[in-house]
């Protein structure tokens, strides 16, 4: 959130080790939501409703600009329940010091309103409808079905649960971290969470337990009758839209008031047991910060790495327009290849998009597809794009990339974004995986472009002017420091036209 001008961030932290456990709310502030201070923590087990864990939630703007946050407590029972805490000092721009409400907890589950103790968990940031009333949501499931219970407060403290979730669906699973939110149907500023009507659609995110991934649909919000309607052909089930096709989870927006857009935080976690990361001595680490907007297809959302993430780069190297023969590999040197900020653009002459190779209908699963035909592999139109993280022989590298297919039924061309950490470690065996998506662009009128945000052991990728993002944990064993290399390459049999290609070093930003 921010408040009197200082950005405010709350995580999930267990202070006693590197794994999940002892559960407390950590807290750091900044200016630009880059560099980071670090305070004392937030909330922590103090009361019989949180003694044993505080778990995720949101924080809330009332009236007059006061912050409050609701989050789950895990009670003496080891039941999940909500609760209130709220700035002891409103004066301090920094918030260091919170206090709970006396009637914690606000939300229980009892035998009346039939709730699952057990699967009940994170509040979302609350709104306010033209009836002066609070709404939140919290996630929960019954039996397989994943749904968003709903409350109503006049007074923040004492809710109502409604006789109806917000939305559910069957077969989904714990719908955990439940996001809900406006955006605006044509534009691309944020608006306030409380903000209904005015040509604004409505965005439900949830993180599904049983796929570890952050889904969400697009759809209508009826304020009178409190309930969500996903748009025709908005999917609800493990091919729903993701906000990231990579390692990405527990998200969770706020609206900038100073800057007039949505802020979209997300969790890079780990594919190593607790031993690993023991050994590390961390786990999991925050994504870059992105503005996330509708699109103007109204179909899919668009994210981007915060403009203040500008501030950091250096020593800007541009290359330029040059055609890239198939099997080509180009350095992209004078840039610290561990910490980098690349951008390229390419274009196609129509003629050479034709021989595209042919795309199986069958073909649906673009991770399998990208598993199958990674960048050693040689196609038609692709693969090319970017090799980060490489070692100076290419030993080891991390590829992200595009291949252009042509549909075999239909006239249309269909692009795949794949992310491939198969050749990221020479000696480490863990997070060589794979990740993919298609791209909804059409090659023949608008160019392709790619953006990837280096930062030793993370890689996140934005394809099609953030219509596709990738985030990707990569361990190279040789590519480390003065070790690694930037590239770009083309491993396709067509030539591809680099219409634009800048990197820059990127500066450290001060962090905990």
């Amino acid at each position: 959130m921010i408040y009197k001008g200082i950005y405010h961030l709350f995580y999930q932290y267990n202070p006693f080790g590197a794994v999940w456990g002892h559960i407390v709310w950590a807290h750091s502030t900044s200016t630009d939501l880059i560099n980071w201070t670090p305070h004392s923590h937030a909330i922590y087990p103090s009361q019989p409703s949180d003694v044993n864990g505080c778990w995720s939630g949101s924080a809330t703007m009332l009236p007059g600009g006061k912050p409050v946050i609701l989050y789950t407590g895990i009670n003496q029972n080891n039941q999940q329940v909500q609760n209130l805490a709220m700035p002891k000092n409103l004066s301090d721009p920094y918030l260091i010091e919170w206090i709970k409400s006396p009637v914690n907890p606000l939300m229980a589950p009892d035998n009346i309103n039939k709730i699952n103790a057990s699967s009940f968990r994170d509040p979302t940031t609350a709104w306010r409808g033209p009836d002066g009333k609070w709404r939140v949501i919290v996630g929960n499931k019954r039996k397989s079905r994943g749904m968003a219970i709903l409350y109503r407060s006049k007074d923040f403290i004492r809710w109502t649960k409604a006789q109806h979730p917000l939305h559910s669906a069957k077969d989904s699973g714990m719908w955990e971290c439940p996001d809900f939110y406006p955006v605006l149907a044509n534009g691309v500023e944020g608006l306030d969470t409380s903000a209904i009507g005015h040509g604004a659609k409505h965005v439900l995110k949830v993180s599904l337990d049983n796929t570890k991934h952050d889904h969400y649909t697009i759809g209508t919000y009826d304020l009178v009758k409190d309930i969500f309607t996903p748009d025709k052909g908005s999917e609800e089930n493990e091919y729903a839209l993701r906000y990231d096709h990579g390692k990405y989870y527990a998200s969770k927006t706020f609206f900038d008031s100073a800057k007039k857009r949505r802020i979209l935080w997300g969790w890079i976690n780990e594919s190593t047991n607790a031993a690993t990361d023991l050994k590390k001595g961390w786990s999991g680490i925050q994504a870059i910060p992105r503005r996330i907007w509708l699109d103007r297809s109204g179909k899919q959302l668009l994210q981007w790495p915060v403009e203040e993430i500008e501030k950091q780069r250096m020593n800007q190297v541009d290359l330029p327009a040059r055609l890239l023969k198939g099997g080509s590999v180009v350095e992209v040197s004078g840039v610290t290849a561990t910490q980098a900020d690349a951008e390229i653009e390419f274009e196609f002459d129509i003629p050479k998009l034709q021989k595209a190779e042919l795309l199986d209908p069958k073909s649906s699963d673009p991770q399998a597809l990208c598993s199958q035909q990674g960048a050693p592999v040689r196609g038609g139109l692709g693969p090319f794009g970017l090799l980060v993280l490489a070692s100076k022989g290419l030993q080891e590298y991390t590829s992200v990339f595009f291949r252009v297919f042509r549909h075999q039924k239909e006239n249309k061309f269909i692009v795949l974004m794949c992310s491939d950490q198969s050749r990221s470690s020479l000696h480490l065996d863990y997070d060589k995986t794979t990740f993919s998506v298609f791209v909804d662009v059409d090659p023949t009128r608008e160019k392709l472009s790619l953006r990837s945000l280096i930062d030793r052991s993370i890689v996140e990728s934005f394809g099609g002017g953030g219509k596709a993002c990738i985030s990707a944990r990569v361990y190279p064993s040789l590519a480390i420091d003065g070790e690694a290399h930037l590239y770009a390459f083309n491993n396709g049999t067509q030539s591809v036209t680099v219409s634009r290609l800048t990197a820059w070093s990127m500066k450290k930003a001060q962090i905990n």
